[in-house]
């Protein structure tokens, strides 16, 4: 049994779904997933699905949900019985745990991903962090959990991921740069930075890729573009880095044809924090 979290939630078998119905269950699977292979204390599991207000039936409720998800895993070919289904959510001392294989969530081959590219970087392989990153990012299918509503612990781990994402795609950006691949990312880059509008790292990126296509009219424009929305919003300049590559950009500095743009191109000196925001509906 395949289980996804970074995209709507699933528990496929054979092509064939086998989640619970019920939103609640969905979503007590969801928070499980998330913590796979690690037990979830019920005080935990009730904080999530009821926040504040856990209803006095709070943990036979729980141990109901329980009981309908592992009914529908056990519908599944490889689960086959309701007693395997407690060999895969396992019950604990006030506590739950859904036992997973170690290519068998989506997550959990994401994070392998994302430490084999962190091992690229450190060796300065730009093709090896590019097609790494790659295969991770191919592993979202949208937002995380897009179908569940989260509750306090799964809004953390959710906004957590979002932004692990979004630096992987950065770093992802930054390899295949030095790659020259900047026609490639042009669109990728524009929609993006369009999306992430106080985010000076993307916005540079994008500004560098557009210079190196011939584009410098548009790369200008892009800068202006962020230093209003800055100004507007947080009444802030652009960070010194951004600063130097619009005027490395102005000039035509010929280090920006090469890999060698050391303190013109964008690195981590100032991150402008914003809340993650979920789709609606």
């Amino acid at each position: 049994m395949e289980f996804r979290v970074l995209g709507p939630i699933s528990a496929m078998d054979d092509g064939i779904e086998y989640l619970p119905t019920a939103p609640k269950q969905r979503h007590l699977l969801a928070l499980l997933l998330l913590h796979a292979n690690l037990p979830v204390s019920t005080e935990i599991c009730s904080q999530e699905l009821w926040e504040n207000d856990p209803p006095p039936s709070a943990l036979p409720t729980l141990q109901t949900y329980i009981l309908q998800i592992r009914r529908s895993l056990a519908r599944s070919p490889s689960v086959r019985s309701l007693k395997s289904a407690r060999q895969k959510l396992v019950t604990g001392s006030r506590s739950y745990r859904i036992v997973t294989e170690p290519e068998a969530l989506d997550l959990t081959r994401f994070n392998r991903l994302l430490q084999e590219g962190r091992v690229a970087q450190r060796n300065g392989d730009d093709r090896a962090v590019s097609r790494t990153f790659r295969a991770a990012l191919s592993l979202w299918r949208g937002e995380a959990l897009a179908d569940v509503t989260p509750g306090p612990h799964l809004r953390e781990r959710v906004n957590s991921l979002a932004e692990t994402r979004l630096g992987m795609m950065e770093q992802c950006f930054e390899a295949e740069l030095r790659l020259g691949l900047h026609h490639h990312l042009l669109s990728e880059l524009g929609a993006l930075s369009a999306r992430h509008p106080l985010n000076e790292n993307l916005t540079a990126q994008y500004m560098l890729a557009l210079y190196r296509s011939s584009r410098q009219v548009e790369a200008l424009e892009a800068f202006h573009r962020l230093r209003r929305i800055l100004d507007e919003e947080l009444g802030i300049e652009p960070c010194l880095r951004v600063r130097l590559l619009h005027e490395a950009i102005l000039t035509g500095d010929p280090r920006l044809d090469t890999d060698l743009v050391e303190g013109l191109t964008p690195g981590r000196e100032r991150t402008v924090a914003v809340p993650v925001s979920r789709p609606s509906g």
